[in-house]
C-alpha cells in the first residue's frame, strides 16, 4: 500500500479558542514538510478560526462528530453541511465515547457515514471492542457487527473515501496500548472482511488506523505493524512536541 500515512489528533472537549489557536500556531510552525497527512479535530467552537490559520498549510481539519441531517430541529447538533462550509475535510464518526456516553447506535453511525459522503467529507469510522468482549473472545464478532452495520449501503466506489480506525475501548484514555499482535490481528481481520464484502484491491486502498493511548514512545512500534496506515491520537495530540514525535515516528 503506497498511500500516505495519516495521523489524526482528536482534541475532544479540550481547549478554549485562545488555547486552540496557540496549539495550532505551534504545530504549524514546527511541522516539517513530510509524506504524512496530518489532521486535527479541535472543538466545534474553534473550527473556523483554525481553518483561517491553517490555510496554505498541509494540515487538514476534522469535525469530532456530526448529525446525519443537513438542517432541522436538532438542538445542539452540527451537520456535515456546516462542517464542510467551515473548511473540514474529515469527520470522526462512531467514536467509543459517543457510543458509550451518548447512546449512539450502529444504525445512527451508518446514517452519519452516508451523510458525510454526500458532503464530500471523509469519515473516520471508529470501531472496537470493550475489555469484557475481548476477554470473552468476542472481538471479531463485535468488529464484524460494527463494520457491517456501519457500512450498510456503502458501495465500492465510496469505500475508498472512508478511513477506518480500530480503537479498542479498553485502551482509550487508559494509558494501556494494545499489543502489536492484537493490533495486527484486528486490522487484518477488518481488511479481510472488507475484501470479502467488496474486493481485495478496494480493501487494500482503505486506510486503517489504530487508536488507543497512542504515545510518542510506542508510535514507532505501532507503525511497524503491517496493516497500520496511521494513528488516531487523543491526549497525546494536545502537547505539540509529543504529537510531532508521533507524526515523525518511523518504522524500524
Amino acid at each position: 500500500m503506497d498511500q500516505k500515512r495519516l495521523v489524526v489528533g482528536n482534541w475532544k472537549m479540550n481547549g478554549t479558542l485562545e488555547e486552540t489557536l496557540k496549539l495550532i500556531t505551534e504545530l504549524r510552525h514546527k511541522l516539517p514538510s513530510d509524506q504524512t497527512d496530518v489532521v486535527i479535530a479541535p472543538p466545534f467552537t474553534s473550527l473556523y478560526s483554525a481553518y483561517v490559520v491553517l490555510q496554505e498549510t498541509q494540515i487538514q481539519l476534522a469535525g469530532q462528530n456530526m448529525h446525519w441531517e443537513n438542517e432541522g430541529a436538532y438542538t445542539g447538533e452540527i451537520s456535515g453541511l456546516f462542517l464542510k462550509e467551515i473548511g473540514c475535510a474529515y469527520v470522526i464518526i462512531g467514536h467509543s465515547e459517543r457510543r458509550q456516553y451518548f447512546g449512539e447506535t450502529d444504525e445512527w453511525i451508518n446514517q452519519k457515514i452516508l451523510a458525510a459522503l454526500t458532503q464530500e467529507l471523509t469519515p473516520i469510522f471508529c470501531l472496537g471492542e470493550t475489555l469484557s468482549q475481548r476477554q470473552s473472545g468476542k472481538t471479531e464478532e463485535i468488529l464484524e457487527g460494527q463494520l457491517k452495520k456501519g457500512l450498510q449501503g456503502i458501495v465500492m466506489n465510496d469505500l475508498k473515501n472512508i478511513v477506518i480506525a480500530y480503537e479498542p475501548v479498553w485502551a482509550i484514555g487508559t494509558g494501556k496500548t494494545a499489543a502489536t499482535t492484537e493490533i495486527q490481528e484486528a486490522l487484518r481481520f477488518i481488511r479481510n472482511l472488507l475484501a470479502k464484502n467488496y474486493d481485495a484491491p478496494t480493501a487494500n486502498a482503505v486506510r486503517l488506523l489504530y487508536g488507543g493511548s497512542v504515545t510518542a514512545e510506542d508510535a514507532r512500534e505501532i507503525f511497524q505493524v503491517k496493516e497500520v496506515n496511521g494513528v488516531l491520537v487523543g491526549g497525546g495530540s494536545l502537547v505539540i512536541d509529543k504529537f510531532l514525535k508521533i507524526i515523525e515516528a518511523r518504522e524500524g
